[in-house]
């Protein structure tokens, strides 16, 4: 297991593959879901300088908590939007007055900051057993492998041409797969005419602030189920992502500045920005760099992408968001498939607890979904009640040692 005691000098040859790895999760993220957060405005009514504000605001806000949390703990923290909460949004905001809102934002931002200095999220990361984690974590991230090769179906050129750029380069260069498959692809969506920058004018994004207004409603309606999908859906496999690849930073911190980031950015209309999952596993796994203590230079990467296109609002945003989805998915997907691996084989590894990994691991990947909770949770609560069943009791205490989260031999194996 990496410790962040050992801090070699950083050397020029390693930052072509954290950079890249940073750009990948900020492209994801953008061309991914990021369409949500303009449903959400459309659902709000919101204006153009109110909804760049928006872009603005939470861009700005997760480049920089990512670049500080990178830098102070020289480990690669990756911070996000809220996805789910952005889909909750959606619906919220329609019946919700803006202002109000806001407020609610406020309110679920100070909460995060009181639950991070309160040190409660650290002591119960630290309860879920190793195989548990591995599993819901490889449950988390399948859809996305398995979205790699079901784009063959929507466009079979695209997604047969990265796969196989994917192999070949593993085959003769698996240091370089990754960056390989970005650049030829990129090269053959240019080739055929379906990038197209010739309208791209670079308008620089405004702050506009919005005075919080506060009522018991929308802290029931919005600001409460804002804290408890991002907190889920969020926080929890978010660090899990971290503690599977071996990196033991406490919650606490990482939950503190973010709260506080989210509190500064809400009156812009930032509704919550937090600890990456699944672009985070893009960074923090062996395809961002062979040595884990390099791994850091793709949180600073990412986060100096993000600030570049909240500079520019919606302009960039919309760069990403034209990316074929087809490219976005199964980019994503292979750039995952050595977390996948290492994940399922860490998950699998101990015969005692396999068969609750096992559950884990399915029931995170069915994204049960009920009561407007998200999937990691449901699949961790499943977990947890099967590991407890099957073993008699759940551990005190889970110790993040080298025999005790990092990836078995057999999961080193599958991820070289």
């Amino acid at each position: 297991m990496y410790s962040p005691v050992s801090r070699p000098a950083l050397q020029w040859r390693d930052l072509l593959h954290p950079v890249i790895a940073g750009l990948i999760s900020v492209i994801v993220n953008y061309g991914g879901t990021f369409i949500l957060v303009f449903q959400a405005a459309k659902a709000a009514g919101l204006d153009p300088a109110h909804t760049a504000s928006w872009v603005w605001s939470i861009s700005i806000g997760v480049g920089v908590t990512g670049i500080l949390l990178s830098w102070a703990t020289r480990e690669p923290i990756i911070t996000a939007w809220s996805t789910p909460a952005a889909a909750f949004l959606v619906t919220a905001l329609a019946t919700t007055p803006y202002a109000e809102a806001v407020g609610a934002y406020l309110i679920s931002a100070a909460a995060f900051v009181v639950l991070g200095l309160s040190g409660c999220f650290e002591k119960l990361i630290r309860l879920i057993p190793p195989g548990v984690a591995a599993g819901l974590l490889a449950g988390i991230l399948l859809p996305f492998g398995i979205g790699a090769f079901g784009g063959i179906s929507l466009d079979p050129l695209l997604a047969g041409w990265l796969i196989l750029a994917y192999v070949v380069l593993k085959r003769f260069t698996a240091r370089y797969a990754v960056v390989g498959i970005l650049v030829s692809g990129l090269a053959l969506l240019l080739l055929q005419n379906r990038v197209d920058l010739s309208a791209l004018t670079l308008t620089l994004a405004a702050p506009v602030y919005t005075s919080p207004a506060f009522s018991l409603n929308a802290a029931l309606s919005v600001a409460l189920p804002l804290f408890l999908i991002t907190l889920t859906g969020q926080y929890m496999p978010g660090m899990l992502v971290l503690r599977n690849d071996g990196f033991k930073t406490r919650a606490n911190g990482i939950v503190t500045v973010t709260g506080l980031g989210s509190l500064l950015m809400a009156p812009f209309g930032s509704h919550a920005f937090n600890l990456a999952a699944i672009t985070a596993a893009i960074c923090t796994g062996r395809e961002s760099h062979e040595d884990p203590s390099r791994r850091w230079v793709a949180g600073i990467a990412a986060g100096v992408f993000y600030i570049v296109v909240g500079v520019f609002g919606v302009t960039l945003a919309a760069v990403f968001m034209a990316l074929p989805a087809t490219f976005i998915t199964t980019l994503a997907g292979l750039a995952l498939l050595g977390t996948i691996g290492a994940s399922l084989a860490g998950a699998l590894a101990d015969a005692k607890t396999r068969e609750a990994s096992l559950i884990t691991f399915l029931a995170a990947a069915a994204n049960i979904k009920l009561f407007g909770i998200g999937g990691a949770f449901w699949g961790l609560l499943i977990g947890l009640a099967a590991h407890a069943l099957l073993n008699g009791r759940l551990p005190t205490r889970t110790r993040y040692t080298d025999t005790s989260i990092a990836a078995p031999a057999a999961a080193k194996d599958m991820v070289k």
